[in-house]
């Protein structure tokens, strides 16, 4: 099948639900099964609060348990109250979010009908619940109605909106662990139920509800972590961004301190985690000056007293501002300490080598570095080489001797473009996109 883009088909592909879903209402008008049967209004409620509490992982893909209530209906109850129990579950979650009713139509025929096919086909068999063979057979049926599904729901979503129907079929083997795991969960409910009658029913139904409202609370705290990240970022960002409409070498050096920080880490032997730390400080280590004043900012000026007070203290606002961000904990101390020297005579607190993190003496060597060679600093730049040179003569008191070797042996055989860092973008570190997925993934296990 090729993949180009196709027309969208409206009527075709409403004509199509409407003509599957007439088919699974005249199964059930023939064939309505035990629809007084006590169980009904049971599964129903539970299809109904499944899917009113399902978590949506994409527009498109939703974890419900309303499936093992309308299994539970082929094997029990017949085609009426397994057409039933899907179409309650779509009709209330459509009622509170008032989705397209094409898609409303799609999504009843392609659950609803192969349900009601597969209670017919279940009934026809005449198997007892207390049958050795019932729980397989029901297991079957599972596997037939999932395929079903999976080949009706998105073939008609592609006929509705244009799409590649090939796309479907290629994503049905992501589907065979589902199915296998839906149709050992259906037998095993089944059997109990079978063997021990409502009240284990009752109890396997509430867990299914407890997970998938569990579920979407996972789904909710994720999205809104993302949210928070995405917000937190765009504040620091944007006062990067203002901070270079001061000084325009700002967003270029925190772009080219983060690139190098990261590389010396890396370097070093430090662990991923670690790495992306020294990338996150390299690129916010100058956020404080932020709240310097213009005239600090403006090159060649005359500096007062109060002035050098000031910048001695922007390490300590950025801290602060991080802090107050609430996310950057780690990273706000290493910005608190990246103008501190081995000897004691650095700022803003003046401490020593063992209280001065590691990840913050390898960021003061990159910016150290860059501010050497750098094209846009506010001094002449001199060759990489120089810039080494001075950087030796000040390890054991500015800087880390470990760090400076590091960065000597990085640099070693690079180009002139990566020594001096012409190519830093502020927005490629920044790398907004990877910084939102790494929001809301799972932590790495201990």
């Amino acid at each position: 099948m090729s993949d180009a883009p196709l027309r969208p088909r409206p009527a075709l592909a409403t004509a199509v639900a409407a003509a599957l879903l007439a088919a699974g209402l005249a199964i059930a008008v023939a064939h309505p099964g035990r629809i007084a049967d006590a169980l009904a209004p049971t599964l129903i409620v539970a299809a109904v609060l499944a899917e009113l509490m399902a978590p949506k992982l994409s527009p498109r893909v939703t974890v419900s348990g309303a499936f093992l209530a309308g299994m539970l209906a082929v094997g029990f109850l017949g085609p009426a109250v397994a057409l039933a129990v899907p179409i309650a579950g779509y009709g209330a979650t459509w009622i509170v979010e008032r989705y397209r009713w094409r898609a409303l139509l799609i999504n009843c025929a392609a659950s609803a009908t192969p349900t009601a096919v597969a209670a017919l086909g279940f009934d026809a068999l005449g198997l007892e619940p207390e049958s050795a063979v019932f729980p397989l057979v029901l297991a079957g049926a599972t596997g037939f109605t999932l395929l079903a599904n999976v080949l009706a729901n998105p073939t008609l979503f592609a006929i509705l909106d244009g799409l590649p129907v090939s796309v479907t079929l290629r994503a049905l083997r992501g589907f065979l662990p589902t199915w296998a795991l839906n149709a050992a969960l259906v037998a095993v409910v089944a059997e109990l139920y079978a063997q021990a009658g409502f009240a284990i029913l009752a109890f396997f139904l509430l867990n299914v509800l407890a997970f998938t409202y569990m579920a979407r609370l996972v789904v909710v705290a994720r999205e809104r972590t993302r949210e928070y990240a995405s917000l937190s970022w765009g504040i620091l960002s944007s006062l990067v961004r203002t901070l270079n409409e001061r000084d325009s070498r700002a967003a270029r050096h925190c772009a080219a301190v983060a690139a190098f920080s990261r590389d010396i880490a890396r370097r070093c032997g430090m662990s991923k985690r670690e790495q992306e730390l020294a990338h996150t400080a390299g690129l916010l280590h100058d956020i404080g000056k932020f709240a310097l004043s213009d005239r600090v900012m403006e090159r060649g000026g005359r500096l007062e007293d109060s002035d050098w007070r000031g910048i001695r203290r922007h390490p300590e606002i950025g801290a602060r501002l991080l802090r107050d961000i609430g996310v950057y904990g780690p990273v706000a101390e290493i910005v608190l300490a990246h103008h501190e020297r081995l000897d004691g005579r650095g700022y803003p607190h003046g401490v020593r080598a063992g209280d001065i993190p590691p990840i913050a003496r390898i960021v003061a060597v990159a910016e150290v570095y860059d501010t050497l060679t750098a094209p846009d600093t506010y001094r002449t730049p001199v060759t990489s080489f120089e810039a080494l040179r001075e950087l030796r003569r000040v390890a054991g008191t500015q800087l880390d001797p470990v760090y400076v070797e590091a960065l000597a042996a990085l640099l070693a055989g690079q180009g002139t473009d990566y020594r001096h860092a012409d190519e830093a973008d502020f927005d490629a570190e920044l790398d907004m996109e990877r910084r939102m997925r790494e929001a809301v993934a799972p932590a790495p296990a201990p």
